[in-house]
This record gives C-alpha cells, sequence and structure tokens, in this order.
C-alpha cells in the first residue's frame, strides 16, 4: 500500500452567523464531499468527527452524531477535540485508518455554532483548568494573546501596525471571490487602522470573528481512487501533529508563563515551526517546493509569523514578502488564497478541514477566480491549546 492517502472528495457549507443547529452544517459539507467523490454513505467504512465544545453533547461526540444523522451503517467512528487543531486531528485519525488497512473510504467532517462575539471560557467553576483561570484571574482573552504576538514581532523585527493592516487588505481580496466566505468586501489599509483597538496594536479588523460553518472531506487509499479512474489524485503526503519540545520559551494560548530554559538548551525549533518540518521530512520535500499555504491568522500578526515558521522566509522577513506581493495570488507563494480567518471568522472543529478543502480544490484547479497558476504542492498549518497543532502537506 502507498504511503499517502487520497483526498477524493470536498465539501462546505458557507461560513456565517445562520442561527441553526451545527449538525446540519456538517451534514451540507458531508454530502456535498460525497457527491464529488461519486460515493453513496453506504460506501464509508470509517467517520471522523471533529468536536466542537458549545454545542452540548452531540458536540463531543461529533462523529458519532455526523454517523447517526447520516443514518447508522455499522461504520467505524471516531471524535477529536484539539480546540483549533480538532480538524487536523480527524484527518489524522482517518489517514492513520486507511494506511492501516483498516478502512479504505473515510469521511471527515467538522461543524460549529459558534456564539457571538470572541469566545468566552465554557460555563462552570473549574479553578484547575488553566483556561478558565486565564481568563478568571488574568482577564487574559483570546485578542490578549494575539496582541502580545503581535508586540513580540514589533519588538524582534520592527514590524508595524501598517503591515498587519496589509495582511487583513491582501486577505480580504481573496475573501471577496470566496463563495463559502463571511466576509467578502475588499477593505484598505486605512480603514483597518480607523477599526477600533481591541488589544493594542491590534484592531477590530486585525482579528478573526467566530462563526458558524461545516467542512467535510472523503479520503481514500491511492488504490481505491485509481480504481475509481482518479490516476492523478490529490494526496496528502505528510501530516505533523507532533507537540512542542521542552523548553517552550513563547507564550501561547492559555499559557502564563514559558518554560524555563536556564539549565536546558532551546530546542532547534520553536513549536510552529517543528510542526511544519516534521511534516517535510515525513513528506521527503522542503519549503521550496511549496506553491502555496494555508495558515491559521486568527490575527493578522500571526500570518506573518506562520510564514517564517514554515519556512517561505527567513524571521523578519515576511514584511518583504506581503508588501512586494509575493504572498497574494498571482505572486511567488500565494498565503490564505481561500481569505483566511481574516474572510471566514473561526468555526473551530470545521476550519482546519477547510483549509484541505481549498487547498485541494486549488491542486485540481477548480478554484475559479482564486485559482493560483499552476500549483503542484500545499501546506495547511495550525495551532490549538496545550500544545496541539498540525501542518498537512498536499501534493499533485
Amino acid at each position: 500500500m502507498s504511503g499517502d492517502v487520497a483526498v477524493v472528495g470536498t465539501g462546505m457549507h458557507p461560513w456565517g452567523k445562520w442561527g441553526k443547529n451545527f449538525v446540519g452544517y456538517g451534514l451540507t459539507a458531508a454530502r456535498e464531499a460525497l457527491a464529488e467523490a461519486g460515493l453513496s454513505w453506504r460506501d464509508v467504512q470509517y467517520v471522523a468527527g471533529a468536536d466542537t465544545i458549545r454545542n452540548g453533547y452531540p458536540g463531543f461526540i461529533a462523529g458519532a452524531t455526523f454517523a447517526q444523522a447520516l443514518g447508522w451503517s455499522g461504520a467505524r467512528v471516531s471524535s477529536s477535540y484539539a480546540a483549533c487543531a480538532s480538524g487536523a486531528q480527524a484527518i489524522a485519525n482517518a489517514r492513520a485508518q486507511i494506511l492501516a488497512g483498516l478502512a479504505d473510504v473515510a469521511l471527515v467532517v467538522g461543524a460549529d455554532a459558534a456564539p457571538k462575539g470572541f469566545f468566552a471560557p465554557v460555563g462552570g467553576d473549574r479553578p484547575d483548568d488553566p483556561d478558565w483561570l486565564r481568563f478568571r484571574l488574568l482577564g487574559a482573552t483570546n485578542p490578549l494573546y494575539f496582541a502580545l504576538a503581535a508586540r513580540r514581532r514589533m519588538a524582534l523585527y520592527g514590524s508595524t501596525p501598517e503591515d498587519f493592516a496589509l495582511v487583513k487588505v491582501k486577505n480580504a481580496r481573496h475573501g471577496a471571490a470566496n463563495p463559502n466566505a463571511r466576509y467578502r468586501k475588499e477593505t484598505t489599509v486605512a480603514e483597518v487602522l480607523e477599526s477600533p483597538v481591541v488589544a493594542s496594536p491590534l484592531h477590530l479588523m486585525d482579528i478573526c470573528a467566530t462563526s458558524d460553518g461545516g467542512a467535510a472531506l472523503v479520503l481514500t487509499s491511492v488504490e481505491f481512487a485509481r480504481s475509481r479512474g482518479l490516476a492523478r489524485p490529490v494526496r496528502i503526503a505528510g501530516l505533523s501533529t507532533v507537540t512542542p519540545t521542552f523548553p517552550k520559551t513563547v507564550i501561547d494560548l492559555p499559557d502564563f508563563a514559558t518554560d524555563a530554559a536556564m539549565t536546558v538548551p532551546e530546542p532547534a525549533r520553536p513549536f510552529r515551526a517543528a510542526l511544519a518540518y516534521a511534516a517535510y521530512e515525513e513528506a521527503g520535500i522542503g519549503p521550496s517546493d511549496v506553491s502555496v499555504a494555508e495558515v491559521y491568522d486568527l490575527s493578522t500578526a500571526l500570518e506573518l509569523d506562520w510564514m517564517e515558521d514554515i519556512g517561505l522566509c527567513a524571521p523578519g522577513e515576511a514584511e518583504s514578502l506581503l508588501r512586494a506581493g509575493e504572498t497574494t495570488i498571482g505572486g511567488r507563494i500565494p498565503v490564505n488564497p481561500s481569505g483566511g480567518l481574516a474572510s471566514f471568522g473561526e468555526a473551530v472543529p470545521a476550519q482546519a478541514i477547510a483549509q484541505i478543502c481549498e487547498l485541494t480544490r486549488q491542486l485540481r484547479h477548480r478554484s475559479g477566480p482564486r485559482q493560483v497558476p499552476s500549483p503542484n504542492t500545499a501546506i495547511a498549518v495550525n495551532q490549538g491549546l496545550f500544545g496541539h497543532g498540525s501542518a498537512t502537506l498536499l501534493t499533485h
């Protein structure tokens, strides 16, 4: 059996604030993915659900929830939660089942119905939960952490609010042409800088919203895909979900502090870079092979950090690529041709799956006005809580 897994179907429910149950968003995406693959629900042998924690028990056991909604079929099932990396964990589970020979066809589904405004702590008193404590003791909302990262970048590399605003301008331009995006309006640097400051130096338009949405993938063995006439399917060539290596010296959600590095040397690569390079090593390729990237732009500043973490440029050079137009569609290395979180807002368990939907369509040359010229290798990266994250490499 090949060491790769084929992506034969993609599906999405448009992002927005629809006020409906998350299950319906997932079903829409799943049915679209199955239809694109030319398969029926009864062909699916494994269902991997990405969990949502704000929609009661059905969200905690998303795999079974979607399997029941589609009709109990006896398929194997799993449910995964890793915050923003939940969708990637579900993809990793499905891939492992296929590579182990336990299934030829797997369905991956993630969907969310998000509350209005920035995320608040999940209900209840949990004084031993760091995520609860950072809200209650520090008042440290997600935008505060995004702002800390932005301030760090400004101190290290001289980044400016105008640089951050340019990221939003680029992603808004991409998202304006994406029918699944929630925000489909272009903007200007001035409009970004005139939007309210949420956590200095970040303005409201620098930070992603919270959204409803759903995404799904049909994964198969390469042999199965070829048996269905797909001679050159899009393939998952590498998928990394490595944890940080001690000492972790850059603060992340929901940390109160970094690890001490007094007696143990820092790792060769920080966490986000380690995610990407583990996937590169598995796939046997490097950053110079990448044609297009989807990175997790929870804020505009974080997109610049990710560009360096995945090796598109050296530390401190992301702004130069951005200003030269290298990261826009038509540039040397387009970043977030979907419009990114800036255009979608975050539907937590669906977002990493949506990244793979976008990149699969790019590699198939099915992205319409957002099409990246001649892509052959793509990378998607994201980061969740408590040492979760992922990097996925696709080839065609």
